[in-house]
């Protein structure tokens, strides 16, 4: 914990509001959620941006409000359709905990959004930075939202030393903002931090010479800019290996298969997969070499007698091209997915247990999380190539 004492003075911390807050005034960012203080849509815009570009967040946004334009629609709307529209974002647990809230509203508040703190924060998904930003913004409490913006302008206005990665520091720059949020415009206080953090007080090269609150800054009058926030470097997340198979039958058919009801995808649809050890991975992608192997994927050049060992980690009677079709990688927050794909053409009328034969046309109609979007275009790619 920081031994650095609170030291303004009102006087100081008045200047400070006011100059904040015109510069916010005057150089807000237009955003949708912002036009009013409807506290359905500020919760939808903010469980998106976690994790999220703004710029991406925005159409995604008009089409979930256009969808489920109250809480009730979002409560009642059937998974498949709200993971739909979800597709591409990521971080599809999102999705899920804001309609396991919405049927909390429902069930516990009749269906009104809570407007006490403690009655936000006890709703599915939503942690310490959502309901202050909720709170404030649509309620107007003076309540701080924190989140890695605000913790990086904070750190440098009062030279905050804490490790930002460490749980704990959220306590030591929460009791900071309560003493320098304005009473009267809480949520726009907070949003001028997110604007300038977003804007002006980047990670790297921040803009000082722009900044609004320079004057008071710790970090631009010691000259230590980039010595601010401090933060111990993210353990990178864990490799794994996977082979999929784009496995098609006579009728021009994918072969797909849903994930489990829970854990990382769940009830999403992805191509076979089996997960290989990372030698195993290695020797597949070495030994069928897409550069070194015929290009076509047109079935009829896919011969009968045809073997790989790829055959070996898939059941059915399938006879396999004599190359990969590429790899794709994709991080999670604590994985690193490294998928290997093949492709392979279904002998004789064997059924892959718990797959679905779908045709690419009838693909949109199911939810594909990012890594098998990459596997389809992976596969478009190599059709194109034919």
């Amino acid at each position: 914990m920081t031994q650095k004492k609170f030291n303004w003075s009102e006087r100081k911390i008045l200047a400070f509001q006011q100059a904040f807050l015109i510069w916010y005034h005057r150089e807000k960012r237009q955003l949708p959620w912002r036009e009013y203080r409807d506290p359905y849509a500020i919760w939808v815009s903010e469980i998106m941006l976690q994790q999220t570009r703004v710029e991406t967040v925005i159409g995604y946004y008009y089409r979930f409000m256009a969808e489920f334009p109250t809480i009730d629609d979002l409560a009642n709307a059937p998974e498949d359709k709200l993971l739909k529209i979800w597709e591409g974002l990521g971080y599809y647990s999102r999705a899920r905990n804001l309609q396991l809230a919405a049927k909390q509203i429902v069930a516990t508040f009749g269906g009104e959004f809570p407007q006490k703190v403690e009655e936000i924060a006890s709703l599915k998904g939503i942690g310490p930075y959502t309901t202050g930003a909720i709170a404030s913004i649509a309620f107007g409490l003076p309540e701080p939202a924190i989140d890695g913006n605000v913790m990086r302008v904070t750190s440098r206005l009062f030279g905050l030393s804490d490790d930002i990665a460490k749980a704990s520091t959220r306590k030591v720059f929460d009791s900071y903002l309560r003493q320098i949020l304005s009473a009267e415009e809480p949520g726009e206080m907070n949003q001028a931090f997110m604007d300038l953090g977003s804007s002006i007080c980047t990670p790297t090269s921040p803009e000082c010479e722009r900044c609004p609150i320079k004057q008071v800054c710790y970090a631009y009058e010691t000259k230590q800019t980039n010595q601010f926030p401090v933060k111990s470097k993210k353990q990178k997340p864990k490799n794994q290996y996977y082979i999929a198979a784009a496995i098609e039958n006579s009728q021009k058919e994918f072969a797909i298969v849903k994930r489990p009801e829970n854990g990382l995808l769940a009830n999403m649809w992805l191509f076979p997969m089996q997960e290989v050890n990372e030698s195993e991975y290695r020797h597949l992608t070495a030994t069928w070499s897409k550069k070194e192997k015929e290009q076509q994927l047109d079935l009829g050049l896919v011969a009968e007698e045809d073997t790989i060992e790829v055959a070996d980690y898939f059941k059915g009677n399938i006879v396999w091209q004599t190359r990969h079709l590429g790899e794709i990688t994709h991080v999670f927050s604590h994985l690193k997915w490294h998928v290997l794909l093949f492709y392979g053409r279904q002998v004789g009328t064997d059924e892959l247990l718990d797959a679905n034969w779908v045709k690419m046309a009838d693909f949109p109609n199911y939810v594909f999380p990012k890594p098998q979007q990459k596997l389809v275009e992976e596969l478009n790619k190599n059709r194109q190539q034919s």
